[in-house]
């Protein structure tokens, strides 16, 4: 009965959610969707998981999360330089907006991530202008041949993934683990139907299922898909097994878009 009542609970606050993003108009930006979201209920309960399981999770982000940045800090500050050098005038770290586990009492939890630059800053003003282009499925937006991307080194820290490792401050803060779901955007999480939003329970990764089992390759449904099974069966021999398949996509760059 109680498990009923919380899913027509989630039905009906992801359908007020989305429904108020189409009142919005065709594009939202991610500034409009984030004042949609704050303060507002998801509908989802989190989901913590065992003690131990909680506890262990938590040391290996701590020590791998604190170890990483204690070494990537002298390369860091060199692609920092060759990002200044390709993007003049542009900061090579930047933060956005992300949704991360929803709180207690449902409602969403809005963070900010930290990224090396990989595009022009003005990314998201353009980005209205080609979702005509969008090639990936759902609220997300994909693009082979991005005009937003700097031109080499944008491309080449996108395809190794090396843009995404200043969230490692992230995972050091508590704020993300090194393996979950990907956080989304609040102008994709807008558009999130009620099965959507259960990828919300519990706390977004640096990687996750879909970074190792396809990348860009998979649609929209099937990376959820991917999200809602690890949830359903995260223990920390998965989450190993997908530290190792990360690692290896970032060598390798298979996927990447």
């Amino acid at each position: 009965m109680a498990q009923g009542a919380r899913e027509t609970r989630t039905a009906a606050t992801a359908n007020s959610v989305t429904a108020a993003a189409g009142a919005a108009g065709d594009y939202l930006t991610n500034e409009e969707a984030y004042k949609m979201l704050r303060g507002a209920n998801s509908g989802v309960k989190p989901e913590l998981g065992h003690r131990l399981y909680r506890v262990v999770k938590r040391t290996v982000d701590i020590v791998a999360a604190g170890g990483a940045l204690v070494l990537l800090f002298i390369p860091g500050v060199i692609l920092s330089v060759v990002i200044c050098i390709k993007s003049p005038g542009a900061s090579p770290l930047y933060s956005q907006w992300r949704v991360g586990r929803v709180r207690k009492d449902g409602t969403f939890y809005l963070f900010k991530i930290y990224k090396f630059r990989s595009m022009v800053p003005n990314a998201d003003q353009m980005l209205k202008d080609l979702q005509a282009q969008n090639e990936a499925t759902g609220p997300m937006f994909k693009m082979k041949h991005d005009p937003r991307i700097i031109p080499g080194v944008g491309n080449f820290i996108r395809k190794h993934s090396i843009d995404e490792l200043p969230q490692l401050i992230n995972v050091f803060l508590g704020q993300m683990n090194l393996i979950g779901p990907r956080p989304g955007l609040p102008r994709e999480v807008a558009l999130y139907s009620e099965h959507d939003m259960k990828r919300l329970a519990v706390k977004p990764g640096c990687s996750g299922p879909w970074q190792v089992m396809g990348r860009s390759y998979l649609g929209f449904n099937e990376m959820v898909e991917l999200d809602l099974r690890y949830i359903e069966n995260r223990s920390l021999r998965q989450d190993l097994r997908l530290i190792f398949g990360t690692l290896k996509t970032m060598f390798s760059g298979e996927g990447a878009v």
